[in-house]
């Protein structure tokens, strides 16, 4: 038997692109909003090179059935949607817009200082959110889409 190739997506450097959207985020307070679109584009275009990667990897594991080619390609960019993109930003969106606030309310710290500790609240958070997230799509998934069109094998792996 020889070595499983790593994941280019999922065992790589390049998973981190799957972050930018959550840095973009984390850097909100201190950067113009095209700057955090921007990264929304990076991530989205992590997610979508994702998918289409299973969907090749699946197509050359089974050339017959077009089926499991669509649900590899469906499950990854739901997957990572939800995972990398969708509730990771609104997650740090929202940890930042309360701490911004709260800092202003409850100290006297100039605007700059407030800023960037927001967003080293941010960048802090990141690493605290992804396994638990992770894990909560996981759940919903195998609790809705993949019971729905219930492929045979397992559905692709997270990371």
């Amino acid at each position: 038997m020889g070595q499983e190739e790593p994941d280019l997506y999922r065992d790589t450097w390049v998973r981190y692109l799957g972050y930018a959207n959550e840095v973009g985020e984390s850097f909100r307070p201190l950067v113009p909003v095209p700057v955090v679109w921007a990264s929304y584009g990076v991530a989205t275009a992590y997610v979508t090179a994702d998918a289409i990667d299973k969907g090749r990897k699946a197509a050359t594991a089974h050339p017959q059935d077009p089926t499991r080619v669509g649900v590899a390609v469906v499950d990854t960019f739901v997957w990572q949607s939800l995972a990398s993109v969708a509730i990771p930003g609104f997650t740090i969106n929202r940890l930042c817009a309360a701490s911004l606030a709260l800092l202003g309310t409850l100290t006297r710290w100039p605007l700059p200082v407030r800023r960037w500790t927001t967003t080293a609240l941010g960048l802090a958070a990141i690493p605290l959110i992804i396994t638990p997230i992770d894990r909560t799509v996981d759940f919903l998934m195998d609790s809705s889409l993949r019971k729905i069109y219930g492929a045979p094998g397992e559905p692709p792996t997270s990371h």
